[in-house]
């Protein structure tokens, strides 16, 4: 038996160290450093070598026809649904298990966010629950890879073509993630990505949106790039930019334009991107491996022809064979050095400001909301509900194989497991 749990007074197995995350490599900082040297830290367009050189690798490693950078995540979603115009009251499902910015993008094109119900093992949209929420106002379909899993874009596309749906990935936690052999980002008719400090494909600060239809490529630059001037040739410059777009460009955007610093770390930080996802998912497996016997949390079970790209590992609690409250399961791993938590504590269609009755300072879409006579109050989602009752996450920047650490974190659920008696009297 373990010795006495760290909660109750004992020593933990471990000190949690928080990994050294982002890395940039020498090439990388040098890169930036010669930028900085010269005063070049703006790029308006393609026609900005380090723009294009961007743009063009991105594009070309999710293999679509175009990339838009863009300074963050939620810009490069934002962008999605300009150039697919879905804006003006149109509904768009979406997931209410995630980060904000899968919904708050909506809102910021003036469109309705609907909401469908998740798997309650993996978090991720249910494409039968996603067919019974389609009404005659949906126009689209927006599809959180959450935690770097990736979604059944296969019935979701089928779903989504046989009733006239645009749809949207956000794979902000999943570059590199695959479904069905193919990375996600290429299945919808756009995505977004971020590509903040913390994620898979970390820079300072700044995201990306791919397409392949050059339409709504263009109609996303109206929305949030400069169009240029004789000095700097922007967006307007780009070959192939639709002449009859051009008399509805001007500076009335939202300001998503990349910095050149961070699309020279977007390159150097590709480049080695699938070696560090390789990392991951093999530190997954070690772990998952060694916690065969500790029942008192689930991992999920993916279909063999996908591939995860953890940014955060998901498992689901067991409270009928632990008998504590997760609270107190998640209270005593953290005292063992596990540095276990929970990544959505609310569903975004229960957020105070989404109500018809909030006091919150109005923005954008309250009257918006109103106007149209959302009310999500009465919206019932089980597997929403079962995901966040039973949901405990770890970050998972471990992007070097790392066997010592993997033990470590084992040992700890494995010590909890062992003193359950314990925890429970306690």
């Amino acid at each position: 038996m373990a010795e006495r749990l760290a909660l109750l007074g004992g020593r933990p197995v471990r000190t949690p160290a928080t990994p050294r995350y982002p890395v940039f490599s020498e090439r990388a900082r040098a890169r930036v450093d010669e930028l900085l040297e010269r005063g070049h830290s703006v790029g308006l367009s393609k026609l900005d070598p380090a723009i294009a050189e961007a743009e063009t690798a991105i594009a070309e490693w999710h293999g679509v026809a175009h990339c838009l950078a863009t300074a963050s995540g939620h810009g490069a979603l934002h962008s999605a649904l300009i150039g697919l115009e879905l804006t003006s009251g149109d509904e768009v499902l979406t997931s209410p298990y995630s980060w904000g910015a899968s919904v708050s993008c909506i809102l910021h094109n003036n469109a309705i966010p609907m909401f469908a119900d998740v798997d309650p093992a993996t978090g991720l949209l249910d494409p039968a629950d996603l067919a019974t929420r389609i009404t005659p106002r949906t126009r689209a379909i927006l599809v959180p890879h959450i935690f770097g899993q990736p979604a059944d874009m296969t019935a979701i596309m089928a779903l989504a073509r046989a009733r006239g749906l645009a749809v949207i990935e956000d794979g902000s936690q999943a570059h590199g993630a695959r479904h069905a052999g193919r990375r996600v980002g290429g299945f919808g008719d756009a995505a977004g990505f971020s590509c903040m400090g913390g994620k898979l494909l970390a820079t300072t600060e700044a995201g990306y949106m791919v397409t392949n239809a050059a339409d709504v490529y263009f109609k996303a630059t109206l929305g949030g790039q400069h169009a240029g001037m004789a000095s700097a040739p922007g967006r307007t410059s780009e070959p192939g930019f639709p002449p009859e777009l051009l008399p509805h460009s001007d500076s009335l955007i939202h300001t998503y334009r990349v910095s050149t610093v961070n699309a020279v770390l977007l390159v150097e930080q590709l480049a080695k991107l699938e070696g560090e996802n390789d990392a991951r998912r093999a530190n997954l497996a070690r772990l998952r491996e060694q916690l065969d016997g500790v029942a008192s949390v689930r991992f999920p079970d993916y279909p063999e022809d996908d591939l995860l790209a953890p940014h955060i590992v998901t498992m689901s609690y067991v409270p009928e064979h632990a008998g504590v409250p997760k609270e107190r399961y998640v209270a005593a791993l953290r005292a063992e050095g596990a540095p276990a938590f929970s990544y959505v504590h609310t569903p975004l269609h229960r957020l105070p400001r989404l109500q018809p009755d909030t006091t919150a300072p109005r923005v954008m879409w309250t009257e918006n909301l109103r106007r149209h006579g959302v009310d999500y109050r009465a919206l019932e989602l089980s597997g929403v509900a079962a995901r966040i009752e039973h949901a405990i996450e770890l970050g998972w920047n471990h992007i070097e194989d790392d066997p010592a650490t993997m033990a470590a974190l084992a040992d700890a659920f494995v010590k909890v497991e062992e003193r359950l008696d314990d925890l429970r009297a306690a």
